[in-house]
């Protein structure tokens, strides 16, 4: 929990939370408050505010999207260690190599003319991006993405849910990019300080991996196979816990897996699943009290008419009165975050 900074007292500068926690997922789920957001205030409190992420991304430049995660810009040259290519990549290699008028013509437009939404760049694309999903024929989007893998876009900023592109050095300070082996220890090394423990392999997360390789120590859990891997800075932190409401995709939560393993901590979004099949409802937010996850609150902002209601809370364990007035007092901090009053 204290790599997580989720113990007591509440960190107070939102810098450091991403420098700490490495990553805040860009996701456009906003049942309560989009998921950046909603880590953010689950750290900071009523301190923090929207527009000082937008602030550090567009005009502080202290933070950078990529790849929908926002990371500090002290890790960027991390992830553009890798801007070359890699195996995996070389099937948009070939894509790119085909449309190479493509990527020229987008690189020229937004040298005299961006920051640009996708949607204000021209498809020149002369063969299409081939896909079964989402991602069929969008080929401005698909080029873009893939110039930004390799260091020759930047996203500058949004206006709303919209990304705006831009060339690398006019969003990017000049910044020393090491070998890719330094890039990917030391990667380890900042995940593993992120998450405390962890194992030293791990299937590998939608947006992040969440192996650490050899970083910190080895360790043994409990009842629970497999090698582990421990930052040694934890193992005697004089941990003080509080109670808090956790995002779905909240790094400490987001590998399910190792949620269970540790925690005892069964969880599954089910934002997809049909409403007479959900368990803990649409968007339940995990709920931590001290070193323990304890539950899930089901609840929704309803901006319409400003509340936020609360249609469960849902006890994995039995709530003492101490645990219920803690949960409570969350909730008002919520409500009282969003502007809204609960119901």
């Amino acid at each position: 929990m204290c790599a997580q900074l989720l113990d007591a007292p509440r960190p107070r500068d939102l810098l450091a939370v991403v420098e700490r926690l490495t990553l805040l997922q860009v996701d456009p789920t906003a049942a309560i408050a989009p998921n950046a957001d909603l880590v953010a205030w689950s750290r900071l409190g009523k301190s923090y505010r929207p527009e000082h992420l937008t602030r550090a991304l567009e005009r502080d430049r202290t933070l950078f999207e990529f790849n929908a995660l926002i990371r500090p810009m002290s890790d960027l040259g991390l992830y553009l260690a890798r801007s070359g290519g890699r195996p995996a990549q070389q099937r948009g290699d070939v894509w790119l190599r085909d449309n190479d008028r493509c990527r020229r013509d987008i690189l020229k437009l937004l040298k005299r003319s961006g920051p640009l939404a996708s949607r204000d760049i021209p498809d020149t694309c002369v063969v299409p991006w081939a896909s079964s999903g989402w991602t069929n024929d969008r080929n401005v989007t698909q080029m873009l993405e893939l110039l930004q893998a390799r260091g020759q876009v930047a996203i500058a900023g949004r206006v709303r849910r919209e990304r705006l592109w831009d060339l690398p050095e006019r969003v990017y300070p000049a910044v020393e990019i090491p070998s890719v082996e330094h890039a990917e220890r030391m990667k380890a090394e900042r995940r593993l300080a992120a998450l405390g423990i962890a194992r030293a392999k791990a299937r590998q997360m939608p947006m992040e991996p969440i192996h650490v390789g050899e970083a910190g120590e080895p360790a043994i859990v409990e009842g629970v196979k497999g090698e582990w891997r421990v930052d040694p800075a934890y193992l005697d932190d004089g941990f003080k816990g509080r109670t808090a409401l956790l995002s779905p995709f909240d790094r400490l939560i987001h590998d399910r897996g190792r949620t269970e393993e540790l925690f005892e901590f069964e969880y599954t979004l089910e934002m997809y699943k049909p409403a007479a099949k959900r368990r803990w409802g649409y968007f339940a937010l995990p709920i931590l009290h001290g070193d323990r996850l304890v539950g899930k609150l089901d609840a929704a902002a309803d901006r319409k008419v400003s509340v936020l209601r609360v249609n469960a809370i849902h006890e994995d364990v039995s709530f003492s009165p101490a645990m219920t007035k803690a949960v409570r007092k969350e909730i008002d901090g919520l409500a009282q975050w969003l502007g809204l009053e609960v119901r």
